[in-house]
């Protein structure tokens, strides 16, 4: 799998499935009732919410955009229309057409297409106060605007109840849709006819639904007690790459003002990468925007095969090629692409080097520029174990006894790997950033490391150890929320719940004071050992914030940072690899999954380099 299939899906779900916990959908729960105290004027009109499980006040599926659909597909998304009446902002709307997972929370058969294309909606969580007490001026709230992971491909806003953060906080938190997959990028000439502009052009339409939602926060946002001039945005490994978008999007300059990357990475695509044929001299994607038109073309039988449709496109005038793309569905769309091990998710290029929406060339160096982003406030971080999530639920490293028990191929190959993996992505995601960042906007750049790993044992897998510290994982902690279902809590006990939940406490008190003040010192009550920022000054200096229970050593500032170079030098050193071949192997699941060495550097990996080892191949151990 290679490093652009990063955004897996959430073990807790899979995790009941594999153990035979039923994995069908939860029953549609009736609409809350209405709280007349929740009545909010707006500039688009008037709206009612309710009271949520955590005692705040909630407003869910607020129009942000205008329906992306007919001629809007591909094209930045418009103000809404104002409505007419009270909305009843009772649920959720549509999520964007995408693959069914369990990641997303979407109803539907895994792998299945599902959503809608009118899907660009909101929702709304803040302190529960009478109509009348709604903060205002000087005391209006943090804003935080939650970007959902998945890939970019599957997901929605509505996946994780702000609640919580908002009414322990005092904060307003703002979750969001943007257009995933092939709706949200996808470039192409025909799409830059007559009548485009800049940000049609560019192909990056969810990231410019981000742009849009926070121009809508910015202009509505106080009518819910939030402040326009305090707004933070942070996402988790897609959404947390988004973050690192909207950083360096001229489109969104102003628009916030701190920035938390969980699990993220930095990465842009290019334009030749997007669109080429992958036999052009400078070749696209397998999944690039030509190579998705021919396999439609085959699919609907207007060519017979590679080279007839080739053929037919070139004849196609670039207003009949629009007009042919817009008329396919977003299932036939969806059903074009490659699908990963897991069913959900598709690989196709996203977040595009446009220059328009995002800046032409590496992302670092335009971090290393004082006007080369937008510079704010930002907090970093990674999971001590992220590509356990994987691993996990790949046959090679963990069978099923009966297709059922969860057991480890081998121990150690399976512990190594995953350490030197989620090492490098600590180097690419959190510590590379920060020290770029740090040497650019100094001293309030924050960084983390979360290690909690108190799973239980499960049917005699020892979840603790199999998963650990994995990606997504601090996501509930961060929300103190953890009901995700019967599916998600198989992980949650009674034995955990007392740690997980001051854990939880501290790490909400934690985000919110880094919104309120753009560091997050020692908590919101002033409590907590204190946060320091990076400081590059030595090597033992204080770098980042360690976030665990008290039985795995607590909070806890820890200076070791890694680099891709230090992982590349370790694993040459390592005694649990005593083979050039057993290094290799290693070397092999990095350049499949990181973003900091790669297929190329492969041959020449270490001190004695791999092309004795073929990279199809070469495994630990064998």
């Amino acid at each position: 799998m290679h490093r652009k299939t990063a955004q897996r899906l959430a073990a807790a779900a899979l995790l009941a499935c594999t153990a035979a916990v039923g994995c069908a959908p939860e029953p549609r729960p009736a609409p809350p009732a209405i709280d007349p105290q929740s009545l909010r004027i707006t500039r688009s009109g008037d709206l009612v919410g309710f009271v949520g499980a955590y005692g705040s006040h909630v407003w869910l599926g607020i129009p942000f955009a205008k329906p992306p659909v007919g001629e809007l597909r591909w094209r930045a998304p418009q103000p809404p229309e104002p409505w007419s009446g009270t909305l009843q902002a009772l649920e959720h709307g549509s999520p964007c057409p995408q693959l069914a997972s369990p990641l997303g929370g979407v109803d539907g058969a895994p792998g299945r297409p599902t959503g809608d294309e009118d899907c660009l909606y909101l929702n709304v969580y803040a302190p529960r106060v009478d109509a009348r007490k709604v903060p205002r001026g000087g005391g209006r709230l943090p804003v935080m605007v939650w970007i959902h992971g998945g890939g970019n491909v599957v997901g929605h806003g509505g996946f994780y109840d702000g609640g919580r953060l908002a009414q322990s906080q005092d904060v307003v938190v703002v979750t969001v849709n943007y257009r995933l997959g092939p709706l949200g990028w996808f470039r192409h000439a025909a799409l830059r006819g007559e009548g485009t502009s800049e940000a049609d052009r560019s192909g990056n339409f969810g990231t410019l639904d981000l742009v849009r939602a926070l121009e809508w926060i910015r202009r509505h946002v106080t009518a819910f007690g939030g402040d326009p001039g305090n707004v933070t945005i942070f996402g988790e490994s897609a959404g947390a790459r988004d973050v690192f978008t909207l950083l360096l999007s001229p489109q969104a300059e102003d628009l916030f003002h701190r920035a938390i990357a969980q699990s993220g990475a930095t990465d842009l695509t290019d334009v030749a990468t997007a669109e080429h044929f992958v036999d052009d001299p400078e070749p696209g994607h397998p999944s690039s925007a030509n190579e998705t038109i021919l396999k439609l073309l085959i699919a609907d039988a207007s060519a017979a095969d590679r080279a007839g449709a080739k053929a037919r496109l070139a004849a196609m005038a670039p207003d009949e090629l629009a007009q042919y793309l817009r008329r396919k569905s977003a299932v036939e769309l969806l059903e074009t692409y490659d699908r990963e091990e897991d069913e959900a998710l598709i690989d196709l290029p996203k977040v595009f080097a446009d220059g328009f929406v995002l800046p032409d060339g590496d992302a670092l160096e335009r971090f290393a520029r004082a006007d080369g982003y937008n510079a704010v406030p930002v907090m970093l971080g990674t999971n001590r174990d992220e590509n356990k999530l994987f691993m996990f639920f790949q046959p090679r490293w963990v069978r099923r006894i009966l297709w059922v028990f969860p057991r480890l191929v081998d121990a150690d190959r399976y512990n190594v790997t995953a350490e030197y993996l989620s090492k490098i992505w600590k180097a690419t995601g959190a510590d590379g950033p920060a020290a770029v960042l740090r040497q650019t906007q100094g001293p309030n750049v924050f960084v983390y490391r979360f290690d909690w790993d108190e799973e239980p044992t499960l049917l005699g897998a020892d979840l603790s150890m199999m998963l650990g510290a994995a990606h997504g994982f601090e996501i509930p902690f961060v929300f103190g929320h953890f009901d995700l279902g019967r599916e998600g809590n198989i992980i949650f006990t009674d034995a955990n719940e007392p740690a997980r939940q001051s854990l939880a406490e501290q790490m909400m008190s934690y985000w919110a004071q880094f919104a309120y003040t753009g560091a997050p010192g020692r908590g919101r009550k002033g409590d907590l050992p204190k946060w320091l920022p990076w400081d590059p000054s030595a090597s033992d200096a204080p770098k980042y914030m360690v976030l665990d229970t008290p039985r795995s050593g607590g909070l806890r500032m820890s200076s070791h940072t890694v680099s891709e170079a230090s992982v590349i030098a370790q694993v040459d050193e390592d005694p649990r690899l005593p083979t050039q071949r057993d290094r290799c192997a290693v070397y092999r699941e990095l350049a499949r999954w990181s973003r900091g060495f790669d297929q190329a550097d492969y041959p020449t990996a270490g001190k004695l380099g791999c092309a004795a080892y073929p990279f199809d191949t070469v495994a630990l151990g064998e």
